[in-house]
């Protein structure tokens, strides 16, 4: 419940995600009602980043829930921007970076493109654990780095996804 002045607004408890899986972050205010990037987008990088990426480490790195990603990366596979295939015990992504933009507003770039973008580092909070949008010791960017973490493979493929 959330109080104001005259009355008392019905809303999730504290600590547990709202209907877009996003999970609030103790010590900050409500996150807005909207975003530059969808978390589908967040996840893509995260997934460009480390192939080999728990579901568990999108969760904690796109302050989402496990379930909201387990979501957005089956509607990346549907609509073809990626791929898995089973390692053992561990998932192995790929991006299809030949594929086109989905919206007829963002046609003519790949996914590739936008990945180029947004995977590139660098400006405020350039560092260690820094990422495009986060900056370096935030929430976000903790524990970005794991032990086994794939190196030297992006995991996306030049396949132009047709």
């Amino acid at each position: 419940m959330t109080a104001y002045a005259d009355h008392t607004v019905p809303g999730p408890p504290t600590g547990t995600p709202d209907r877009s899986g996003v999970a609030p972050v103790p010590g900050r205010p409500a996150s807005p009602g909207w975003t530059f990037l969808t978390n589908h987008a967040r996840v893509l990088v995260q997934i460009a980043r480390d192939p080999g990426i728990r579901v568990r480490d999108i969760a904690v790195g796109c302050l989402l829930t496990e379930r909201a990603v387990q979501r957005i990366i089956a509607d990346l596979e549907e609509a073809g921007y990626l791929t898995h295939e089973r390692r053992g015990r561990v998932n192995h992504y790929e991006v299809i970076a030949g594929k086109q933009l989905r919206h007829p507003a963002d046609a003519g770039p790949t996914l590739a493109e936008l990945l180029a973008v947004l995977l590139r580092g660098g400006g405020p909070g350039e560092g260690e654990g820094a990422g495009p949008w986060w900056p370096a010791g935030s929430p976000a960017a903790r524990g970005r780095e794991r032990p086994g973490a794939a190196t030297g493979s992006s995991g996306i493929s030049a396949a132009d996804g047709s």
